[in-house]
């Protein structure tokens, strides 16, 4: 189990770059909700509603 509740044998962890595909801003929907992941200048990632 981690922090956040998951189980760590679910998934791989994946790349951003698999998420972001040459991109800086992604949308993900779920769950029926609309989500963007960010890639900043300084390398982070920031996911909003």
């Amino acid at each position: 189990m981690t922090a956040h509740g998951g189980n760590v044998a679910d998934a791989p962890p994946l790349p951003s770059e698999s998420l972001l595909r040459g991109h800086k801003t992604v949308e993900i929907m779920h769950n029926g909700s609309l989500y963007k992941l960010q890639a900043t200048k300084l390398g982070k990632l920031i996911l909003t509603k």
